[in-house]
């Protein structure tokens, strides 16, 4: 079949909200420094209104990575649930504007609050996110276009996502619909925790639906129970025919089938650390959907994560295309 979309993601529908926030401010408010940590509704608030620089845009990992796929001119859409209320329709709009499709309006009723994410980012560039779930944790079977996720020629899930059982039976009706239209899926680990949550669901959803999956060398070991990186990815590699690994300041690690490709990465201090996976995913993505080598794909990926930690925001700002074209990518 034709493809509408090059690529597609699933996920949080977020409002990431950003401040500065340093380890006096961290421990006098109660954050762990680093992680992500799921509030409720209560906290959510108290911990908004101490944000004294706030940077406010559409996020959640997975539409971060898409909107750095449609900023390099790939024709993009995103799934995810937003409550028609003043911070949902902040969303839907933001996306729209960014050029990527939002088919899910904002839903109106009975709904919690539109998702956010009150993100703290330390002096040293680390960010400690504290995550109100809400509405977007709520998206489920009924919430996928059938149309939309079977026209991709990509779909990209977040594990984030999984906290559900709603959210396991939305991904499996996209995965199937994106296959039976001839596209290929894949998800991101997205956090430690949550490998840790849904390592049975993880394993077997990678085995048996997965063209492709991308996690860090903590989700990775986690997924695996090892310490043994390379071990694991062996693993990973034997039931899922493309598999990624970022480790920080160490080279990228891609396998597909018998090829392997190892990419180094500038060692810098970040600015902000939000969206650097979200980013090389987004680069790694466009590679893949225009016909790249794996190594050149991998580059892609590193050197969008690359810009996004050079400045505050989890989505680029300087064009990822002029950026690709100055290391000879493109």
């Amino acid at each position: 079949m034709s493809h509408r979309y090059d690529v597609v993601g699933i996920g949080n529908a977020i409002v990431d909200v950003i401040s500065h926030g340093d380890d006096s401010f961290l421990e006098n408010m109660g954050i762990t420094k680093g992680i992500m940590q799921l509030v409720e509704r209560e906290r959510a608030e108290l911990l908004y209104a101490a944000m004294s620089d706030r940077v406010q845009t559409p996020g959640g990992s997975v539409a971060n990575t898409i909107a750095g796929v449609g900023s390099l001119g790939l024709s993009t859409a995103f799934l995810g649930k937003v409550k028609d209320d003043a911070l949902g329709r902040f969303y839907a709009q933001g996306m729209a504007e960014q050029g990527t499709d939002f088919p899910n309006a904002p839903v109106p009723g009975n709904l919690p609050p539109t998702s956010r994410s009150m993100i703290f980012v330390s002096p040293d560039g680390e960010r400690s996110m504290n995550t109100y779930l809400g509405a977007g944790a709520d998206f489920d079977e009924d919430d996928v276009d059938a149309g939309v996720a079977g026209s991709a020629r990509w779909l990209f899930l977040e594990g984030y996502l999984y906290d559900k059982p709603e959210g396991k039976a939305a991904f499996t009706a996209a995965a199937r619909a994106c296959r039976a239209g001839g596209g290929k899926v894949g998800i991101t680990l997205s956090d430690p925790f949550c490998v840790d949550r849904h390592r049975a669901d993880f394993l077997r959803l990678i085995e048996a639906e997965m063209d492709y999956t991308i996690g860090n060398h903590e989700e990775w070991l986690a997924l695996y129970e090892t310490d043994d990186l390379d071990a694991a990815l062996a693993r990973a590699a034997e039931v899922c025919e493309l598999v990624v690994c970022t480790h920080s300041g160490d080279p990228v690690k891609l396998i597909r089938g018998s090829a392997r490709a190892e990419v180094p990465v500038e060692r810098i201090t970040p600015v902000d650390a939000t969206g650097a996976g979200d980013q090389f995913a987004a680069g790694f993505l466009y590679g893949m959907a225009t016909g790249q080598d794996l190594e050149t794909a991998g580059r892609m990926g590193v050197a969008a994560a690359a810009e996004v930690i050079r400045h505050i925001g989890p989505r680029p700002k300087r064009p990822l295309k002029d950026l690709f074209a100055e290391q000879g990518l493109i």
